[in-house]
């Protein structure tokens, strides 16, 4: 909850005068801000506005990885192995916070329909605070255990002292990485989702021009790549502080809110611990899978290798829809139009249903042809891969419907939920058949392929009998605002008496 006082203002703001209509006015950044669009008229546009630009900033993010690749790779395979072996650990220490940024954007998205400015600003303080505590205790706990983490990997040592340094630069970086990751998640949540994207373009311009600069031209080889991605997220993080603390896109911080609201720090983290323990083990999950391709040898894996880059191009549509139902979804439930954002959440669905079952088609047709592309001169390699390629491609609909629904779930709060539909997915799904059809079936690494199919569509399925029983219109997260102030007035009615 917000503190009394600052509740008791905002009702002196908002409070209707004689003759005046009854709606709350809203303050002048958060107008700016707020698209009118997002809880009314047609939702396929509202959905394509959120869902462009999201899905041009994770494609900015991969260029992101993929200019460091670029550059460090001139340095030679030790130099690349050593970036190689920390994105793992980095991508766990990350999923750690992820919660925090998953729970701030869905209780935002929900103020944000109720139009209470007071508890948008609050949850968006609470939250900063929240993860910059646990990035300094993860960074510092990280900066002095990873050698220890790399005896335990077995690192090499012509690996080791670049590879112990990457990752040292990387954790004390980690606060900026997570203070930047928690403004595009609470801007995701207002639904103002261009700003994020103009910044991680500033950034990867950035990091662009930094990489050769550092690397070669300071000669500082893989630590200038780390110090190029430590300017950068810091600069990221800074630009949009700067937008919170001077309210340019519907949050407005000032430092008294960041005064820690225990009860709500409490009541965050046990909505967002769940989706933390999802994307690890998500992590964790590719990584068991890692080692049983592997043991298939270089052409499985490297046709994996062009599997996966095929996969990543469909899971960016797929994710960047997932996010905008999320918002929608979250608005309208605030709103108090749970109506209106079961037909966000149905339409949503149809739609990347439909749209991926589409570039599922053209990936099966064009097999050979996309695996070409990545190892133009690998006979063997384009066979596995064109294989691998066809055996999932026609499964893609079904991501796209789960990664829909999913989003709907986080929306409405039932983030437990969808923890356990993302777990089965990978451990009890994936895994296991994996395992058993390439170990105890004439399919072998073929056995590989349809693992990853099988298990879209049961999860699919599952989650579209999840979001059809309509449990997730009965969970709101926030208090209705005209509830919450009556019994304010009664509480203050008492003291007064």
């Amino acid at each position: 909850m917000a503190p009394a006082n600052a509740v008791l203002e905002e009702e002196e703001n908002t409070a209707p005068r004689g003759g005046e209509s009854q709606s709350q006015p809203v303050p002048t950044h958060f107008r700016r801000a707020y698209d009118p669009r997002l809880l009314e008229g047609p939702i396929i546009r509202s959905l394509f506005l959120l869902a462009m630009p999201i899905m041009g900033a994770n494609i900015l993010q991969i260029a992101y990885q993929m200019i460091d690749a670029f550059w460090v790779g001139r340095l030679g395979a030790a130099a690349v192995a050593s970036i190689s072996i920390s994105m793992p650990i980095m991508f766990l220490m990350i999923s750690s916070g992820m919660g925090f940024a998953i729970a701030g954007s869905t209780l935002i998205a929900q103020y944000v329909g109720a139009r209470d400015t007071t508890m948008v600003n609050h949850v968006a303080a609470q939250t900063l605070l929240s993860v910059t505590i646990v990035s300094v205790i993860l960074g510092t706990i990280g900066f002095f255990i990873t050698p220890l983490i790399f005896q335990l990997m077995d690192v090499a040592p012509v690996v080791y002292e670049n590879a112990l340094g990457f990752l040292r630069v990387q954790f004390v970086g980690l606060p900026f990485a997570f203070l930047y990751f928690m403004f595009q998640s609470q801007m995701r949540g207002i639904g103002q989702v261009r700003v994020p994207l103009y910044i991680v373009a500033g950034t990867v311009t950035l990091n662009f021009i930094l990489d050769p600069l550092l690397i070669f031209g300071a000669g500082l080889g893989v630590m200038g790549a780390a110090l190029a991605t430590l300017i950068s997220q810091a600069l990221a993080a800074a630009t949009g502080m700067y937008f919170h603390f001077r309210g340019s896109f519907g949050i407005k911080l000032s430092w008294r809110d960041f005064r820690a609201d225990l009860p709500f720090i409490r009541r965050s983290f046990n909505l967002g611990y769940p989706a933390s323990i999802e994307q690890s083990a998500r992590g964790l999950g590719m990584t068991v899978m890692m080692f049983l391709i592997t043991s298939f040898g270089t052409v499985t894996t490297a046709s994996f290798g062009v599997g996966t880059n095929v996969l990543n191009f469909v899971v960016i549509p797929a994710m960047g829809f997932s996010m905008a139902t999320s918002t929608l979804v979250g608005q309208n439930i605030g709103a108090g139009n749970v109506h209106r954002a079961e037909r966000v959440a149905r339409l949503a669905a149809a739609l990347t249903f439909t749209a991926l079952t589409v570039v599922g088609a053209i990936a099966f047709s064009a097999a050979n042809h996309i695996a070409a592309f990545f190892v133009p001169r690998d006979k063997q390699v384009i066979h596995e891969a064109s294989i691998f390629i066809r055996t999932v491609s026609w499964s893609f609909g079904f991501i796209g419907l789960q990664f829909a629904l999913m989003g709907v779930l986080r929306a409405s709060g039932n983030m437990l939920t969808a923890m356990i539909i993302s777990l089965v997915s990978q451990w009890c799904l994936q895994f296991p058949l994996a395992f058993v059809l390439s170990q105890h079936t004439r399919l072998h690494a073929h056995g590989l392929w349809w693992a990853f199919p099988t298990a879209n569509v049961a999860i699919a399925l599952i989650s579209a009998a999840v979001f059809a029983r309509g449990d997730w219109k009965q969970r709101r997260l926030i208090e209705p605002r005209d509830t919450r102030e009556a019994d304010e007035r009664e509480v203050a009615d008492q003291v007064i008496v």
